[in-house]
């Protein structure tokens, strides 16, 4: 995914991911033989406190957030100054721009992509915060782009929540781009088509890659496994019908879900019958190793995984511009 994100500078060493149920962190630490999960930690939140939304206030309950950093902080060890910031998906919209012709400038990319972006906002585009990274190659020097576009005072409430336990979030991420940067790394090597189905509590979201490059992106807001299936199977019939589409090579799912493993090990075995492909995890061990205090299980591995993916995200090397 080159490392897309919704604002970004130097790589931290500390990470958090805010969703609607938890507040997640871990910590790495640098060893010579590479980088160490040092410490991880989690805190949920009371229900209600954090409602994702592409067109509306996230955070309803700002104490209750600020005081989960703030234990997760001090479970990690102590308060960093800068911390990359992982969120949901479902606060954002991502397109594809194609570009038959791409502009020399930066700044008359950026004025071109927001030509593109401003029918099919759903917000004014002057209230937008609005990043994108390259993406495939068209025949003739033109190229897609993926856009990520969010409400700036969306984003804002997190930064301030962030800022408020102490910490500035100088990287802001959303989950699945992160979970594609674990994948990426994990497996460099990756070269045909591959699928990533990411289960989050309140929304789930399908990533289709030709590469390194992301050629497909859905997210559908709402809870259970059964609809998982569904949107697969729409999923693959326009990758093979309009995406020029052979069958994938590779298909990861990762996803902590709000009912548990039950009915999402049901999607699993389903969605493996209509693809033909086994669903492979995401494991962020692969790429950053866990400390032996550390216990491991398959939630934690889900719930570390982006933000391992956010922290590893230079490691796949691509520039980002944000506004």
């Amino acid at each position: 995914m080159r490392g897309l994100t919704l604002f970004g500078t130097q790589r931290p060493s500390v990470a958090v991911e805010i969703t609607s149920r938890r507040v997640a962190g871990i910590a790495l630490a640098e060893r010579a033989r590479g980088i160490l999960v040092a410490a991880h930690a989690e805190e949920a939140l009371p229900p209600g406190a954090v409602v994702p939304s592409l067109n509306a206030s996230n955070i309803t309950d700002a104490a209750a957030v600020v005081d989960r950093l703030r234990r997760v902080f001090s479970q990690l060890g102590r308060t960093p100054r800068r911390v990359a910031l992982v969120l949901p998906d479902s606060l954002a919209k991502v397109s594809l721009v194609r570009l038959e012709k791409v502009p020399p400038r930066a700044q008359d990319l950026d004025q071109l992509i927001q030509f593109h972006l401003r029918k099919a906002a759903p917000f004014r585009i002057e209230d937008a915060q609005i990043t994108y990274a390259p993406a495939s190659a068209i025949d003739g020097g033109g190229r897609e782009f993926v856009v990520v576009l969010a409400r700036r005072d969306v984003v804002q409430e997190f930064e301030r929540a962030c800022g408020q336990a102490g910490a500035h979030a100088g990287l802001v991420d959303l989950a699945t781009f992160d979970l594609l940067n674990v994948a990426l790394v994990a497996e460099p090597r990756l070269s045909g088509d591959w699928l990533l189905v990411h289960v989050a509590a309140d929304y789930s979201s399908l990533a289709i890659l030709r590469g390194a490059d992301l050629i497909f992106f859905r997210n559908r807001p709402g809870e259970g496994h059964a609809d998982l299936v569904d949107l697969v199977h729409q999923t693959a019939m326009y990758y093979e019908d309009r995406l020029a589409g052979r069958g994938f090579e590779r298909v990861f799912l990762s996803g902590v879900p709000a009912d548990g493993a039950g009915e999402l090990e049901q999607a699993r075995r389903r969605v493996e019958e209509r693809l033909g492909v086994k669903m492979e995890s995401v494991d962020p061990s692969r790429v950053a190793p866990f400390a032996d205090r550390i216990s491991v299980g398959s939630q934690v591995l889900d719930t570390v995984a982006p933000l391992v993916g956010v922290l590893v995200r230079d490691r796949i090397g691509a520039t980002t511009r944000a506004r």
